[in-house]
């Protein structure tokens, strides 16, 4: 899988995915970073690419023309996008309005956006490729994120210095849902918000830490008896932590009575 990061700063995703699994699966081909400079399409030799806001205001904001060359630059990768370059003389079609939904997939980190999920990730670790926009200053003109129509995603609500984290993260999420990323291809479908709830909570030695014991269950070898304790401990972890995540959930009448059976006692789960 291709990622594009379209930026003034790339180097930051770049050294942000250098360890670890996304680090690991760069090195075996499984996901590859095209880091695109934004600058390098700069509008003048003085490598302009902001102005300031029409209105007033304050700080700069990233014009469009520079964005739009980059994100060229990215699709026209593709020979599909070569080819129908000389049909869009002929019928006045836009660059964008011709790309390929199959081709590129472009996302402009925003505040304004969608918030990013898990289901959003395995969403996007379908695609074959995908372009980040990473904005920076005060923002980016309107006008080229209308016409590239590039998704705007969210990681919630508050606000970054630019995209470039927002890109790594939503990256390194949608990594881990590779085939051949993670040593057990079915790995992933065990952690937090893959079945809409929390994971449940993970022990290791030593069986007793500061008068904390690991619960009994778990030490027993009964694996039926261990995957109904976790099934337990994920749906009071939920409830506990992230009850919103219960709307629309079908959860059985016996493991709910286990459930309030355990919120009854003193919660020790052992």
């Amino acid at each position: 899988m291709k990622f594009s990061i379209i930026s003034l700063f790339p180097e930051q995703v770049r050294d942000a995915l250098s360890f670890s699994m996304t680090a690991r699966a760069m090195e075996r081909g499984l996901i590859e970073l095209d880091l695109v400079q934004i600058r390098d399409f700069a509008i003048n030799d003085y490598g302009q690419v902001d102005d300031a806001p029409y209105g007033g205001g304050r700080g700069m904001v990233m014009m469009c023309e520079p964005i739009y060359n980059a994100w060229r630059s990215v699709v026209e990768q593709y020979d599909e996008v070569e080819d129908d370059m000389s049909s869009d003389c002929v019928t006045g079609n836009t660059f964008s309005q011709n790309v390929s939904e199959d081709s590129v997939h472009t996302i402009f980190l925003s505040p304004a956006g969608k918030t990013f999920d898990q289901e959003m990730a395995l969403e996007l670790s379908k695609r074959s490729h995908i372009a980040f926009i990473c904005g920076h200053y005060e923002g980016v003109d309107a006008r080229v994120i209308e016409e590239i129509g590039a998704e705007e995603v969210s990681l919630g609500d508050f606000v970054l210095t630019g995209g470039e984290l927002a890109a790594a993260v939503m990256i390194d999420a949608i990594t881990r849902l590779l085939p051949g990323v993670l040593p057990d291809d079915e790995a992933w479908q065990l952690e937090s918000f893959s079945d809409g709830l929390l994971e449940w909570p993970q022990y290791t030695r030593p069986q007793v830490w500061r008068d904390r014991a690991v619960p009994d269950v778990l030490l027993s070898g009964h694996q039926a008896n261990i995957e109904r304790e976790r099934e337990v401990s994920q749906l009071i972890e939920t409830i506990a932590k992230r009850p919103e995540l219960l709307k629309g959930q079908s959860i059985d009448r016996e493991l709910w009575e286990l459930v309030a059976k355990r919120l009854d006692s003193d919660g020790s789960g052992n």
